[in-house]
């Protein structure tokens, strides 16, 4: 779609409102409501709704600057302003965070010198949040700069950078050349930009997460609009059944994201874990889906607009929306740490979280932007697979589908059981097995999320409140983990199609909360 009419609609729609908090003047509360208010556009184009949406970017800001530096970005995101994020370079890093300028302290401010490439928005952002080495090792500082405030001489964007995928997000370069900045450009303290480039990646990873499951919608909903049209629902059952497990995994990565976003509401240390891993699965699961599909539709019919338009655009935007801080090789960073306290100190020990946390419309305290604490150990989404498995325990099973669901409940809590006692064996050094872990421990996060949200349905949506999803999707993550639980009775998949069928017939959406794709 053409990119700048249409980001001049959203800026007179007050777009930037959704990232500035309600006591700054604009709308944002929490990130899971940011989501539900931008879906109609990352539902279009994934590009699109990250550039409007730059919570990460301004996420420093919020949590560490003064009144000042507040005042002015909120003004700027209020009147249609575009606010760049210049991350720094991490220990993972690649093109989308490899590099980055640094900074030394000189009469009284700071020289920013270095380059950093693929910079969203620079050319045209009315701030930047960068982030600079300010010390050897882990010590970097994050600034607020105004282009037009810096010395022309000292400030170079350059043309913007070929990219295959995300092709409607403005991506450049950005030098800095001994560019001296004034002492009230930094936010915080010195050297507390890798706190906040920690707190800004977890806001991002789960907002990303969200933006593809919004995407992958749209997808599967043209897809299965494709399928059954002109064909009587038996025969598209009969012929199309592989669109129910696709299905289901969409409900259960909408689950994952929706439980991450919410999660950042709540006052717990381990939220970054639960963020990347939950965010780990959506980003691997969805792009499998996509190739799945192409089985689904065949290879004819890539007309614009079509199914296979949609898909193909995904299929190119989602690596590099996942990239950098919210890939596979960052969210491995953030778990793998941790695997051996988890074990010791927290699995089978925890407290579950609070049932708000699955129920998507209830309300949760406001996301706090300050920086959060220390990690306590906790870890939310383990705890409440072991309730959710002692539950279903005891529930009365009334049919084969719960009989099934408790079986796989038990097989995840059984899996748990043998990642702690290899967690416990790790080594005090890296070892390359604790990357397998980690893919197995964000793949129990996921079953966990899946579980919290069927069982915190109310019975307002009967088809959600039925095990069938929820079945078909712990089923598909049991084997992603070698289980072998029980194979899901034929009701399940027959359930989920005609629901799928069901929805397009009344042109509802395939996501958790089943509303009108507002196009």
């Amino acid at each position: 779609m053409p990119l700048e009419p249409t980001e001049a609609l959203l800026g007179e729609a007050g777009v930037g409102a959704e990232c500035v908090p309600v006591a700054a003047g604009g709308l944002f509360t929490r990130a899971d409501l940011l989501l539900a208010a931008l879906r109609p556009v990352f539902r279009r184009d994934l590009a699109l709704g990250l550039g409007a949406a730059p919570l990460a970017a301004a996420a420093p800001v919020w949590a560490v600057g003064d009144a000042r530096q507040r005042r002015r970005t909120a003004q700027l995101l209020l009147d249609g302003g575009r606010l760049a994020a210049v991350p720094g370079e991490l220990a993972h890093a690649n093109a989308l965070i490899r590099g980055g300028p640094s900074a030394r302290r000189a009469h009284g401010g700071w020289i920013l010198h270095g380059r950093k490439d693929l910079v969203r928005d620079a050319h045209r952002a009315g701030a930047w949040v960068v982030h600079a080495r300010t010390a050897p090792g882990p010590g970097r500082s994050a600034f607020l700069l105004e282009p037009g405030l810096l010395p022309a001489d000292a400030v170079r964007t350059l043309p913007r950078a070929p990219a295959s995928g995300l092709r409607g997000a403005p991506l450049s370069a950005l030098e800095f050349t001994h560019c001296p900045l004034p002492a009230d450009t930094l936010l915080g303290r010195p050297r507390e930009g890798t706190a906040l480039a920690l707190r800004t990646f977890q806001l991002d990873r789960c907002l990303v997460a969200g933006a593809a499951v919004a995407a992958a919608e749209t997808v599967l909903r043209l897809a299965a609009h494709t399928v059954f049209a002109g064909r009587d629902a038996r025969t598209a059952r009969r012929r199309h059944t592989a669109l129910a497990p696709l299905f289901a995994d969409l409900l259960a990565c909408d689950s994952m994201a929706t439980v991450a976003l919410r999660a950042l509401s709540l006052p717990a240390g381990r939220i970054p874990l639960t963020a990347a891993a939950l965010s780990q699965v959506v980003l691997d699961v969805l792009p499998e889906n996509l190739e799945d599909l192409i089985g689904v539709m065949g290879t004819h019919g890539r007309t614009p607009g079509s199914a296979h338009a949609a898909r193909d655009k995904l299929v190119r935007d989602l690596p590099h929306a996942s990239l950098g801080h919210t890939g596979t090789a960052a969210c491995h960073a953030v778990i793998v740490p941790q695997l051996r306290a988890l074990a010791a100190h927290s699995w089978f020990r925890g407290a579950t979280p609070p049932p708000a946390l699955f129920r998507t419309g209830q309300d949760l305290p406001e996301l706090k932007h300050r920086l959060p604490p220390a990690a306590d150990g906790g870890d939310l989404l383990s705890a409440a697979l072991l309730a959710s498995a002692e539950h279903l325990s005891h529930a009365p099973r009334a049919d084969g589908a719960r009989t099934v669901l408790a079986a796989l409940a038990q097989a995840f809590t059984g899996e748990l059981h043998e990642l702690r006692r290899r967690c416990t064996a790790l080594p005090d050094v890296f070892d390359p097995a604790a990357v397998v872990l980690s893919d197995r421990f964000a793949l129990l996060q996921g079953a966990a999320a899946v579980l919290g949200v069927w069982e915190a349905q109310d019975g307002t949506d009967a088809f959600l409140a039925e095990p069938a999803w929820a079945v078909l999707a712990l089923s598909r993550l049991a084997r992603r983990l070698g289980l072998n639980p029980p194979a899901p009775p034929e009701s399940c998949a027959t359930q989920v199609l005609d629901e799928l069928a069901r929805r397009g017939r009344r042109d509802r959406d395939c996501a958790l909360d089943g509303g009108a794709p507002a196009y």
